[in-house]
């Protein structure tokens, strides 16, 4: 066929393969097909603009539909979850209250009280989630827009997984990057795991440095030091990115009023009953969230695992700070106190490596309850300037209601309700509560799976999540923040590896 033509790029594409072409945006893209000879056939030659006609070809070569139903089934769902919870509530007024006994009455109100706000809750997260999914369809492309990327992934002692997360990075479809990898002292192959993957690779260069064991914030603050980039991507080193993680976090910073965009984060290893409970948590609660707060631009936490930031305004605030332990968090609470605006882009997704046994879940929750709480005890003048922006006003007081109030608020409901019962007989109540909440966690778990078009197998697991896995979660924050109100001393507790998933 030639030599093509300057900025166009050659896409091979078989007819035996249903799997969508990824077109960089902004680019001049040649589609060619491959036909029963081998011979390379164009397609069409398509502008950036043709944003219409890309999609036809995108949904012909084999975009999944198969989710969509789901979407329409969340919503029947929450509207059939609202009329239970209106007639049972009517229902338990009418035969509680009845028994004319004050002690019951309050405790019966605040009970409904607390389902009215669950509710209210799930239907905040699940509105503003979709409506920032409408929000992605009005997207411009990136006109052409590349600035150099610079990748910087700190390690310390990661020696099992960190060439698995390189090899991700080198499979990324973003024309312009730099990888930064920085041990931070560990006594294990990590270094030596990363230099072997060192060098030029067309697009991407890597290089590896190398510092005394400092911590998490003071490695990535030498990455942002000898970056060359415009911009700056942090990731974790058991992560992985998939292949248009950066091309889809870049073009948020054609806004220039955006200062830092949080990615999905997954969870890769689901071979456990606990690992597959936080594969829902992360779809389900972390990331619904951080979708919402995405449609306002006020996400409040930028997750360790990937996150893109202007390097220029790292610089203006000082970087990362290494006197709390979550780092994220703090820096994420820096830059909305100096009123810049965050984004959530979920098609930059890091599949991560959770923690497979209990002991670590609980250690890994541990620390990140007393860090946000520390996070938050540096600047508490944020949770009183609502004239730096309402919305963001509010999302830090949910940030804290949901950090703080909520799992105390779960944990005492439940335990309550069980011992009402054990007194009273309220057997009813306790079904009415338990179905309650389960039915607002399968419409949650849908919604998500429907919208991230993740694993249908993940529905099942809503079942027992808030009843087992929420109510583990929530008495290990309640711990933490009791600790953390007390001054009690802790240290990092590093995760053990497998390099599973």
């Amino acid at each position: 066929m030639g030599v093509l033509p300057r900025g166009v790029r050659r896409y091979r594409h078989s007819c035996e393969s249903d799997r969508a072409t990824r077109f960089p945006a902004g680019r001049l893209v040649l589609l060619l097909q491959q036909d029963m000879a081998g011979t390379l056939v164009p397609l069409r030659a398509l502008g950036s603009g043709n944003r219409a006609l890309l999609s036809m070809v995108e949904e012909a070569m084999g975009r999944k539909r198969r989710y969509y139903p789901l979407a329409f089934l969340a919503v029947v769902l929450f509207t059939l979850v609202a009329a239970i919870f209106v007639h049972a509530v009517t229902e338990v007024r009418g035969y509680y209250f009845g028994q004319r006994s004050v002690f019951i009455t309050i405790s019966i109100s605040m009970l409904i009280f607390f389902l009215f706000l669950l509710v209210l809750r799930y239907l905040f997260l699940l509105w503003f989630s979709f409506m920032q999914q409408l929000e992605f369809l009005r997207q411009r492309d990136d006109g052409g827009y590349t600035p150099l990327v610079s990748v910087l992934m700190p390690a310390y002692n990661e020696g099992r997984v960190i060439e698995t997360a390189l090899t991700s990075l080198l499979a990324q479809e973003y024309p312009f990057f730099e990888v930064i990898v920085i041990d931070d002292g560990s006594f294990d192959d990590t270094f030596a795991a990363a230099s072997k993957l060192t060098g030029d690779y067309g697009n991407a260069r890597v290089r590896a440095v190398r510092q005394p064991h400092r911590g998490k914030a003071a490695a990535l603050n030498l990455g942002i030091a000898v970056a060359r980039g415009e911009l700056v991507l942090c990731m974790d080193a058991d992560s992985q990115l998939v292949p248009q993680a950066i091309q889809s976090l870049v073009r948020h910073f054609l806004d220039m009023d955006v200062a830092a965009v949080a990615g999905n984060v997954k969870v890769r290893n689901r071979t456990t009953l606990w690992t597959k409970l936080q594969a829902l948590e992360y779809i389900e609660g972390l990331n619904m969230a951080r979708q919402a707060q995405g449609f306002f631009r006020s996400v409040n936490i930028i997750p360790g695992p990937v996150g893109m930031f202007r390097r220029q305004v790292l610089l203006s605030v000082g970087g990362y700070e290494s006197d709390t332990f979550a780092e994220d968090a703090d820096l994420t609470l820096k830059l909305v106190n100096f009123g810049y605006g965050i984004r959530y882009e979920p098609r930059a997704i890091a599949y991560t490596e959770a923690p497979v046994k209990l002991l670590d879940l609980i250690k890994q929750r541990y620390r990140w309850t007393r860090g946000i709480l520390q996070s938050m005890k540096k600047r508490p003048e944020i949770f009183l300037q609502p004239w730096k922006g309402f919305t963001t006003f509010v999302i830090l007081w949910y940030m804290m209601f949901e950090a703080v109030l909520w799992p105390a608020m779960n944990i005492f409901a439940n335990v309550f309700l069980i011992g009402m019962n054990l007194a009273y007989g309220m057997v009813g109540l306790l079904v009415f509560w338990f179905l309650q909440l389960t039915l607002l966690d399968v419409v949650a778990a849908v919604h998500c799976v429907a919208a991230e078009e993740e694993d249908l197998w993940l529905i099942p697991y809503a079942v027992v999540h808030r009843v087992f896995f929420v109510l583990v979660i929530d008495v290990c924050k309640v711990l933490a923040t009791v600790e953390e109100v007390l001054g009690f001393r802790m240290t990092w507790g590093k995760l053990t590896r497998y390099g599973t998933g």
